[in-house]
């Protein structure tokens, strides 16, 4: 049974069909990766062997998915009209797993039992779209349970400073309730650079790039984190996270459509770009989120390999297809060579 918060998230992103009397409404859509429920009306079933079966919205038999029968369906026939309820299959897979991994992690760590207690942590850092589009949604499975184990969960107050810029990075943050605002001194002054919400993550670049932090986070009201310490990070996000090619395949992609991101500073990048690169300095990463078109591949690159690994973790956290050049322009120019 899943947990209330996230039926009412299915709610929002599933939609209703209506079929006329007469018509098929699975037609097609058999063997599709989907669910579909019968809410309301009376719906013929015509099973492989040519047993047959009518369907009654609302009753129990109905709460199993239409075109998930133990036996084969053909085909349908709506005797009324009738109202399909439709889902997406991979989004059930994904919620069915987050949510069974948080119930039964044993012994409960405390990130389970906050879940358990608290329905709305689950829906608010773990979102369906996080889950879908985000980080996690390219963990391998058995990776769940463990972030289960190895997150924290810690209380912030108002005005309290999680991460200050110069410090060595310690520990990646979602982001499970509140307001946090981003900031980064700038000639002796300070700027408000984003301001963080529910399942935003922060505190991943200096982890990824193993530098010190380049920016201080602070809450603009209380809230509540979720923390994992850097060697957990690296095991179960940075690595499964960052997908590395040699120099001959990334021009290989880049033959194929793949564009070059160079995240160096605008002088670096003026001075020895690859052919067809755009500059996308790592500080502004985050900036191009909405810029950049998801649909193709990306290569990033910059001298040595860690500034890219940083920013190809903080697109892909968004879903991007981002690869990094292993080992930057260096490793590039001694194959090349």
């Amino acid at each position: 049974m899943l947990a209330p918060v996230r039926l009412a998230e299915l709610a929002e992103i599933a939609h209703v069909e209506r079929a006329p009397r007469g018509s098929d409404p699975l037609q097609g859509r058999v063997q599709a990766r989907q669910s579909i429920y019968l809410l309301q009306g009376e719906l013929l079933l015509v099973f492989e062997g040519s047993g047959t079966e009518v369907l009654v919205g609302g009753t129990d038999d109905a709460r199993a998915a239409v075109n998930r029968r133990a036996s084969r369906v053909l085909r349908t026939k709506a005797i009324t009209d009738v109202d399909l309820l439709v889902l997406d299959d991979e989004v059930l897979d994904i919620v069915a797993t987050w949510d069974q991994a948080a119930a039964a992690a044993e012994p409960l760590p405390s990130l389970a039992r906050v879940a358990q207690g608290d329905a709305r942590l689950i829906g608010n850092a773990f979102s369906i779209a996080s889950l879908r589009a985000g980080a996690l949604a390219q963990l391998p499975a058995a990776h769940i349970d463990e972030l289960f184990k190895r997150f924290e969960h810690v209380r912030v107050q108002h005005g309290e400073t999680v991460i200050r810029e110069g410090d060595e990075g310690d520990y990646y943050y979602v982001v499970e309730s509140g307001r946090f605002q981003v900031e980064r001194m700038v000639g002796g002054a300070k700027v408000a650079l984003a301001e963080l919400r529910s399942g935003d993550p922060f505190g991943e670049e200096a982890l990824v790039s193993e530098a010190k932090r380049n920016a201080s986070v602070y809450a603009l009201s209380d809230g509540a984190l979720l923390r994992l310490a850097r060697q957990d990070f690296n095991a179960l996000l940075r690595e499964p996270l960052l997908h590395r090619v040699g120099y001959a395949e990334a021009c290989e992609k880049v033959r194929q459509g793949a564009t070059w991101l160079d995240v160096r500073y605008p002088s670096e990048y003026q001075y020895d770009k690859l052919v067809g690169a755009i500059n996308v300095p790592l500080a502004e990463v985050r900036n191009m989120f909405e810029v950049l078109d998801r649909s193709r591949e990306y290569i990033a690159y910059c001298q040595s390999g860690r500034r890219s690994a940083a920013a190809a973790f903080l697109f892909a956290q968004r879903g991007f297809r981002v690869w990094v050049l292993d080992g930057g322009l260096k490793q590039a120019a001694a194959q090349a060579s």
